[in-house]
């Protein structure tokens, strides 16, 4: 469905971000986007959803293709008309909106009011606490509540492709399972995703493949069940280590770091 081959990204003509990043998402599967603060994950969202000319970025080679069609390059609304949308890092949902009002911005570039009311349904149906919560001001919510909000926004423009960008970013670990079984429920409706992640274990947990990117670029990637098991991704990410003696332990007992120069080669 989403294919990014051999992209770079530079912004303000001079710092490199991406360097030459190759990904897929088929259709139908969920895809992890792993990776630590400034590897370049945010980037890779902002080129497939449009948004570089906003941070003064550029694709300076590389293609994006959906569907068979080159989108680098296209406006975001054209991009979400198209079938993406994507859930920033941060939720940004309209605080001095209701819940309701922020839902119907989401279906702004859907103008068959047939089509936005089964939207709306489906989105209740998926968030029951948004729907307690539908004449409260978006502001008043609690984290989880708005990345929720955020979500169901998205969900409102019916996409093929949703792009979630650190869903799990500062919520208590009871949100982020329940953020993490959206997901799966939002995926057996037949919508794809690609979940851009620092939280490898709940990523990996529902994810069908999955990339991890180091410095711009992808260092490894494989089924989610092999990167899982994998022991740079356990050390890494998962946040576990094995001692001398064998034996393995989490980074909460051990001060141990470094990088395997293999990924960065």
């Amino acid at each position: 469905m989403l294919e990014v081959a051999n992209l770079e990204v530079v912004y303000n003509d001079v710092i490199l971000v991406l360097r030459g990043l190759s990904i897929e998402v088929p259709e139908g599967q969920i895809v992890a986007l792993l990776g630590a603060n400034g590897a370049g994950k945010t980037t890779t969202l902002r080129a497939i959803s449009g948004l570089l000319d906003v941070h003064e970025g550029d694709v300076t080679k590389g293609s994006i293709t959906y569907k068979g069609e080159v989108i680098s390059g296209r406006n975001p609304a054209d991009i979400v008309k198209g079938g993406i949308t994507q859930v920033m890092e941060g939720r940004r949902v309209f605080a001095e909106l209701t819940v309701d009002e922020n839902l119907q911005t989401g279906a702004f570039t859907n103008g068959d009011k047939g089509s936005v009311d089964a939207a709306y349904d489906r989105t209740m149906e998926l968030f029951p606490v948004l729907k307690e919560r539908r004449n409260q001001t978006a502001g008043y919510l609690s984290g989880g509540e708005q990345q929720m909000l955020a979500i169901g926004r998205a969900m409102m423009a019916n996409p093929e492709l949703l792009i979630l960008d650190e869903p799990s970013l500062g919520l208590a670990p009871l949100l982020v399972e329940q953020i993490r079984d959206i997901v799966v429920e939002i995926n057996k409706t037949g919508v794809s995703v690609l979940l851009i992640e620092q939280n490898a274990a709940m990523a990996l947990s529902i994810a069908d493949y999955g990339y991890i990117m180091e410095t711009g670029k992808v260092v490894l990637d494989g089924d989610a069940e092999k990167l899982r098991n994998d022991e740079d991704v356990q050390e890494f990410y998962l946040g576990l280590h094995t001692d001398e003696s064998g034996e393995r332990k989490s980074f909460r007992d051990v001060k141990h770091y470094k990088r395997r120069k293999r990924w960065l080669s």
